[in-house]
């Protein structure tokens, strides 16, 4: 009988569970995950704690055993100046971040830093809100991924643009046009495959065949099935994403990053914290296949 064990490690965003970080913990570990990713603590963006806020939630990760693997910030999640018209199609989650196109240097600073502190590998960053004609923010937006991969050098760490659906890079044949011209190895790719399905595009085989596998640094998983233009997210596996052909395809490919849930779907009745553990023992059950 097979070991009920993960082929790819997984983890999650811990707000996905609990925006209190001690509520989110516990069922992490039940499910077995291997490492957390941050983006809100408390009802704060991670990029806007304290000193002690942040001291606070490393001392409860370390305690249970959950490295930090990803800074999940909202670099780059703004208005680009002067760029075509927005797409009124996404809705905009900010996630507790308001900053501006103006606040982006300070937050890549404070990114570092926070990355740093907990020893993440990972900084994962955005493409600014999407616009009806992406395609003409394309040299901006190589612009600013070559200044944030020139930053992280300094402190061996990786830029991981995420393909998001209410951003300008949110496909995967998207992704690899602009991966085409930024060649710097402290840039890749956070792959999701659910953004791209919102997007427009069927994400495997079709947008996971376009890209490097060698540009993928990490996952995000989440699913949904389309009504219109709204996605409606639902228990991982069940939707239209084809995960456990994705997962399989990652492994044939020697894959050596975590999937990190990413639940989105607001659980039965209502129940956030039950929905992430349903979709985390989903994950682990896709990731163990």
């Amino acid at each position: 009988m097979p070991s009920f064990e993960p082929k790819i490690p997984i983890a999650a965003i811990t707000d996905e569970f609990s925006p209190v970080l001690a509520e989110a913990i516990p069922p992490m570990k039940e499910i077995g995950m291997n490492a957390a990713e941050l983006r809100v603590i408390d009802g704060k963006n991670i990029l806007d704690l304290s000193s002690d806020e942040l001291k606070r939630a490393k001392e409860a990760l370390d305690k249970a055993g959950l490295p930090v693997i990803s800074i999940a910030s909202p670099i780059l999640k703004c208005v680009l100046p002067g760029g075509p018209e927005l797409d009124q199609r996404f809705h905009q989650d900010a996630f507790g971040s308001k900053h501006t196109f103006e606040d982006q240097e300070k937050l890549t600073g404070r990114a570092i830093e926070i990355a740093g502190f907990f020893g993440a590998p990972i900084i994962r960053v955005f493409s600014y809100w999407r616009t009806i004609k992406p395609e003409l923010c394309l040299d901006a937006i190589i612009e600013a991924f070559g200044r944030l991969a020139r930053s992280a050098e300094k402190s061996n760490l990786i830029i991981a643009v995420e393909n998001e659906h209410a951003c300008n890079i949110a496909t995967a044949a998207e992704a690899a046009r602009a991966f085409d011209f930024l060649p710097n190895p402290n840039l890749k790719l956070l792959w999701d495959p659910a953004n791209a399905l919102v997007a427009g595009e069927d994400p495997y085989p079709g947008g996971y065949s376009l890209l490097r596998k060698d540009r993928i640094a990490h996952i995000h998983a989440k699913d949904c099935h389309m009504e219109g233009d709204t996605p409606i997210f639902g228990p991982l596996g069940t939707r239209r994403v084809r995960w456990k052909e994705q997962i399989a395809a990652l492994l044939n490919e020697g894959y050596q990053g975590f999937i990190s849930l990413e639940t989105h779907w607001a659980g039965p009745g209502g129940n956030k914290l039950e929905a992430s553990r349903i979709c985390g023992w989903n994950l682990k059950g896709l990731a163990s296949a």
